[in-house]
């Protein structure tokens, strides 16, 4: 069984889905801007809901950190990019694909 934990590297606006030791799949990502940074530290995905509605584009999937999470995108041409007020956006279909690998209760590390 896999051992997934996400690791999502702020400056590099990536998130690496590990398997143990060894990068699975690599997703570019939109982090938050100067004045709503992405808070970094360790997390876990607490719910996940498809189809959120609004700017969440195809699903949400909810941090232990209050009002954080990763979700998809109704603005695709923000990824790779400081926009979000915090949260780690995207591409609707990479978001499909991440929330179909890793189960609530993931690791979630989220470095400078």
């Amino acid at each position: 069984m896999p051992q997934y934990h996400i690791i999502i590297d702020l400056s590099d606006r990536m998130l690496y889905v590990l398997d143990g030791d060894r990068v699975v799949r690599g997703f570019p990502v939109g982090v938050g801007k100067m004045v709503t940074q992405t808070p970094s530290g360790e997390f876990e995905i607490i719910n996940k809901v498809p189809n959120p509605g609004g700017p969440f584009g195809a699903f949400w999937m909810g941090l232990s950190k209050p009002h954080y999470g990763i979700h998809g995108t109704n603005n695709p041409s923000s990824i790779g990019h400081e926009v979000s007020h915090g949260c780690i956006r995207m591409y609707n279909e990479d978001v499909l694909q991440l929330a179909s690998m890793v189960p609530i209760g993931t690791p979630v590390t989220i470095r400078p």
